[in-house]
């Protein structure tokens, strides 16, 4: 399969498309969440109603943009196993899964105590400010992976 997507003239573009849409869409659907959580936006809405709404979208966009990141990545494994960028992406990916691990197990765990709470709990606000630096991150090395 990597071959054929790396052979074909209009697979691989394609395949990055959907990657990209699908990494807006996740990235834009957590920093709704994030704001929230730091109180800069949507602050008449509680936590627990705007997760509700938006981590669906979230984990279906997630899904599609681990699917379509998994196949640009088999069309040249090796390039990208030895690039720079794509290292500080994956483990960039890993930071964010691993501190929205640690908020779901820790603070998010009493959300219904402070849902609707501004500011929320420090806790809160230090995962909310962690998420953005490292999505923002993976933003900024997915598209340095190209340059290297």
């Amino acid at each position: 399969m990597g071959s054929a997507i790396s052979e074909s003239e209009w697979l691989f573009p394609a395949i990055e498309t959907i990657h990209v849409l699908a990494l807006t869409l996740v990235i834009g659907s957590i920093a709704m969440l994030d704001l929230r959580l730091l109180g800069v936006s949507s602050r008449d809405r509680g936590v627990v109603a705007l997760a509700a709404e938006t981590l669906p979208w979230t984990w279906a966009a997630f899904a599609i943009a681990a699917i379509s990141g998994s196949l640009m990545f088999v069309s040249a494994a090796t390039k990208y196993y030895g690039n720079t960028p794509f290292r500080i992406k994956i483990i960039l990916l890993a930071l964010a899964g691993a501190n929205m691990a640690v908020f779901h197990f820790t603070a998010y765990r009493r959300v219904h105590h402070w849902t609707e709470a501004v500011p929320t709990p420090i806790a809160a606000r230090t995962a909310a400010t962690l998420s953005l630096i490292f999505w923002i991150g993976v933003v900024f090395a997915g598209r340095w992976i190209g340059f290297v």
